[in-house]
């Protein structure tokens, strides 16, 4: 047992949120509310400090089977335990790519034994991601597949997304695409605008994306199935979700941190970090993000968390490989950008990276209630520190944002009443 005594419950879709207490006994939440007083259990004392539902990022790259090089289930795990997540969907894209059920059953097992947060595996939508064959999709559902994406590919082909979003509505599972289209992206390594034509690199333009989004609505429509956007970058597909969603289409969107943070002219120094798919874009851009995170037209921030090794990354800028770390920093960067600037409430925040990532995927979380999960972080909004590569317990150190200094971090996280990080130290 455990009594987290004093913090700022901050829980939109949990029966309590205010000052108050929340027991916990056998890995669950035994009760929540102001002033509980028991003996002789241990007390967690949480003044100043704000609980949140533990957050969920569905969006991650754990890079196992395969690439262990890069990350594992163990150190990618612990990363995002650091960061205050206590649930990861992981991506597919991985070597051999997740197309079969035998494999989703290993990462299921392999996250049992090594992870220290819980860990879904996403399934591939068409076989070895080549968008020519859906697979076996019942067969990746029952093996436990929360979600099927092709995820760093697009699926070329409308009629085989059409079929695939077909299948997928029959096992209740939503589609999770990387919108964009691969003849307009095709060499493409940042924005297509100023800064490429400024710096002598070839860009990606923003209807590469646009295309993609436009077309996965329009499947949704006909098909009826839940189609989830992810990593949205630009205006244009700010404004196409907006129409979707005033027609009660079946569509959601997430949202990077850094592609709220961070625009094209970050790249000026050539530094591989930020290189990204789809890349970092207009300042006109990153305004429409926000306000559509604001507006709730974006239902979800997700981290797209994609580690690489040194080497791969210490290239030229053409060469590098796509992706950064975000699993450590996200929560801190959101609160300082978003909630310190006013444009989310805490409340707001805990939407996005907790309760609708659950209702997305269909798990358990994202609310503190009686009997639920004891999956929580604790948050100090003013607590202090630097990010660098010593401080990243992610293989990958692949981020723009080291030498940033960030006020507001996860201090506390606990995942089935267990406590894996306590005053920013690792206990697993």
């Amino acid at each position: 047992m455990l009594l987290i005594k004093g913090a700022e419950i901050v829980n939109p879709a949990g029966s309590y949120s205010g000052k108050g207490d929340i027991l916990i006994k056998e890995g669950k939440i035994a009760a929540i509310g102001p002033e509980l007083h028991l003996e002789g259990v241990p007390v967690l004392a949480a003044g100043g400090l704000l609980a949140f539902p533990g957050l969920i990022d569905v969006h991650v790259h754990l890079r196992e089977p395969g690439q262990e090089a890069k990350e594992t289930i163990a150190s990618g795990t612990r990363a995002a335990a650091r960061g205050g997540f206590t649930a990861v969907a992981t991506m597919p894209n991985t070597s051999p790519p997740v197309d079969r059920a035998i494999l989703v059953e290993g990462l299921r097992a392999k996250a049992e034994r090594e992870g220290v947060v819980r860990v879904y595996p996403v399934a591939c939508i068409t076989k070895e991601q080549a968008g020519e064959e859906i697979t076996e999709m019942a067969d990746l559902a029952a093996a436990g597949a929360v979600a099927f994406s092709d995820d760093g590919r697009p699926v070329p082909s409308a009629a085989v997304m059409r079929r695939a979003l077909e299948y997928a509505k029959m096992v209740g599972r939503p589609v999770l695409s990387h919108c964009e289209e691969p003849t307009l992206a095709r060499g493409g390594v940042m924005h297509e605008g100023y800064w490429s034509t400024r710096l002598g690199l070839k860009g990606i333009p923003a209807a590469a994306e646009e295309i993609m989004v436009a077309r996965e609505i329009m499947l949704a429509r006909e098909t009826g199935c839940p189609v989830h956007l992810c990593h949205l970058s630009t205006a244009g597909s700010v404004e196409l979700l907006r129409w979707a969603k005033a027609r009660g289409i079946p569509v959601t969107a997430e949202v990077t941190p850094h592609h709220l943070t961070l625009t094209a002219a970050a790249v000026a120094g050539y530094d591989t970090s930020t290189k990204v798919n789809p890349p970092l874009r207009g300042e006109e851009d990153l305004t429409a993000l926000k306000q559509a995170l604001a507006e709730g037209i974006i239902d979800i921030i997700a981290t797209d968390h994609a580690p690489h090794t040194r080497e791969e990354k210490e290239q030229e800028y053409d060469l590098a490989p796509f992706g950064l770390v975000g699993l450590e920093t996200a929560l801190a960067l959101c609160w300082q950008e978003l909630v310190g600037k006013g444009i989310l409430t805490p409340a707001q925040l805990v939407e996005k990276m907790a309760v609708n990532p659950a209702r997305l995927l269909g798990i358990e979380g994202g609310r503190l209630v009686e009997g639920a999960a004891a999956d929580l972080v604790l948050f100090d909004p003013r607590r202090v520190e630097t990010v660098t590569d010593e401080s990243l317990v992610s293989k990958g150190k692949n981020t723009p944002f080291l030498g940033w200094t960030l006020t507001g971090w996860p201090v506390t996280t606990i995942v089935g009443g267990k406590l894996v990080m306590q005053e920013r130290k690792l206990l697993v």
